[in-house]
């Protein structure tokens, strides 16, 4: 923080006396935002208590050295935490000083051509004022400017320098659906030229809002830090409605063909006449869909959707409108799915003790007497056809050990009745 503090610009006219005799001019801390260095001089003056200071230099550059009206340097590795803080990034040096030395100051480094210096004090955000409806869902466009003393910084290379940002505080009220939720930061300032950022390095810094939390009571809080403080300030709290989108479907509703889809909103909080629609359908069977609904009219929106196969429908928008008091949003609306089954067939279902009469129990003990019948003359043929199938395996398994003696050439035997009766009589005679 800067009390009174000024800095002084030494220009060709510091080579002539002027009528005070002094070789330096102050040229008034209306100058302090931002100031061009000539030959790297500035002037301190005697009143200053404590000075923050920005040098710009080139990319990737060392960082500069100070030096001290009597001489003495000042390098980015004697920082002293008491008297001295400094900060070195890629294109600046941060750099604040207690109780500075009075006197002409020249900083010796590779500071850029036209570069100037920042005397830093009460760094300010201005930004638009946050709308009375908000939705949740909603991608808002904010933008803001930062003042140095209450004038406006102009000077591009600062946004390096500042980070700004603007985070939602739930304000835990239990009547809504964030309470308890946590803090969430929901933009970003650039001055980039990107994104929401018409120009780059304007000194007008762009939020893109992406509110994609829980609808309830939030209070928003805008920061702006540097390397060396960061500031706060803590806004009214704001309301964050649910998303006003209404969706439903109607299964054959455009006939067996078609299903109908329905889109309507919350018409206490927004202009139904203003909605456009961009969307696309997800079919189950994975094939993807394009649509939009832009005539403008005071009934719901619909679309037809081809039935032709059953399943998941995946339903993703985008709805364009302005709320009841005309502001104009642009809302990412939750994914909507509905189910499709199939149809079951029909089944008539009839009373067969009313058709059929029912049997005695004498035509039940002869139809039990039938089924034994049929039953044994159905078994009968089946063991025969077992039987006989044992007989052909038999005979297959012989013959088979019959032609493998053969092959083996075991000698054969023949067989001759009559010697082998001879052969006994004669055994019988000798006993």
């Amino acid at each position: 923080m800067i009390v009174n503090s000024t800095v002084a610009q030494v220009s060709e006219s510091t080579l002539v006396d002027d009528k005070d005799g002094s070789p330096i001019h102050s040229l008034g801390s209306e100058y302090q935002n931002s100031i061009e260095l000539l030959k790297n001089r500035f002037r301190v003056d005697h009143n200053i208590e404590e000075l923050t200071m920005i040098f710009f230099r080139e990319y990737g550059s060392s960082p500069i050295v100070l030096v001290r009206p009597d001489g003495s340097k000042i390098f980015q590795s004697n920082e002293d935490s008491e008297k001295i803080s400094w900060f070195d990034a890629e294109t600046y040096d941060l750099i604040r000083i207690k109780n500075p030395t009075p006197g002409p100051w020249q900083a010796v480094g590779q500071i850029k051509p036209g570069s100037r210096i920042m005397v830093l004090s009460e760094i300010g955000l201005h930004s638009d004022p946050i709308p009375a409806i908000l939705f949740s869902g909603e991608i808002l466009k904010q933008t803001a400017y930062l003042t140095n003393g209450d004038e406006l910084i102009d000077y591009g290379p600062f946004r390096d320098v500042v980070q700004l940002t603007i985070e939602l505080v739930s304000t835990n009220n239990p009547e809504f659906d964030n309470f308890g939720a946590l803090r969430e930061e929901i933009a970003r300032y650039q001055d980039n030229g990107r994104g929401f950022d018409e120009r780059p390095l304007d000194g007008v810094f762009t939020g893109q809002f992406n509110l994609n939390i829980a609808p309830g009571e939030w209070k928003p809080i805008f920061r702006v830090a540097t390397p060396m403080f960061t500031r706060e300030h803590e806004d009214k709290p704001i309301r964050i409605y649910k998303n006003p989108i209404i969706i439903n479907e109607e299964l054959h509703g455009g006939g067996e063909n078609y299903h109908k889809l329905i889109i309507d909103v919350n018409r206490e909080l927004v202009d139904i006449t203003s909605l456009i629609v961009d969307g696309q359908i997800r079919f189950p069977n994975g094939d993807v869909q394009n649509f939009s609904l832009t005539e403008s009219s005071e009934l719901a929106r619909e679309h037809m959707i081809v039935a032709y196969e059953d399943g998941v429908f995946r339903i993703k928008l985008t709805a364009y409108g302005k709320t009841i008091n005309n502001r104009d949003f642009v809302l990412d609306v939750p994914e909507y799915s509905f189910l499709v089954k199939n149809a079951e067939p029909e089944t008539d279902v009839t009373d067969i003790s009313a058709e059929e009469p029912v049997a005695s129990e004498e035509q039940t003990e002869q139809g039990d007497t039938l089924q034994n019948e049929v039953d044994e003359e159905d078994a009968f043929p089946l063991s025969m056809i077992i039987w006989i199938n044992v007989g052909i395996l038999s005979l297959g398994l012989v013959g088979i050990f019959v032609i493998v003696i053969i092959r083996n050439g075991l000698p054969s035997i023949r067989l001759n009745p009559l010697a082998l009766f001879k052969k006994k009589t004669k055994n019988t005679d000798e006993d």
